[in-house]
């Protein structure tokens, strides 16, 4: 699932949920407003939390990529120079 679906459900969720709460709450207009207010903060800082988790998670793997990168580096290098070892070894002979 994409990044950009993953934000624009959660956009589209909470404006269903903030109409919905305005359509049916029986609350009058200032205490709605506040109630709306402080749910807004509450879907910002877990949209906030959402996307940090996600920014740490794609930090891990590309972390983990640079690192198996290397050691296959390592590796390519290493059977490289048993390789040229054994050519020179066999030229000789």
């Amino acid at each position: 699932m994409s990044t950009e679906k993953v934000l624009l459900g959660a956009l589209a969720g909470f404006a269903t949920g903030a109409l919905f709460g305005v359509l049916f709450a029986p609350q009058k207009g200032s205490d709605m407003r506040k109630d709306i207010s402080s749910r807004t903060q509450d879907y910002a800082g877990d949209v906030k939390d959402k996307f940090s988790r996600f920014i740490d998670s794609l930090t891990d793997k590309m972390d983990t990529a640079k690192s198996e990168a290397s050691n296959m580096l390592d590796e390519g290098k290493s059977t490289l120079d048993h390789a040229k070892k054994d050519l020179k070894t066999a030229a000789r002979v």
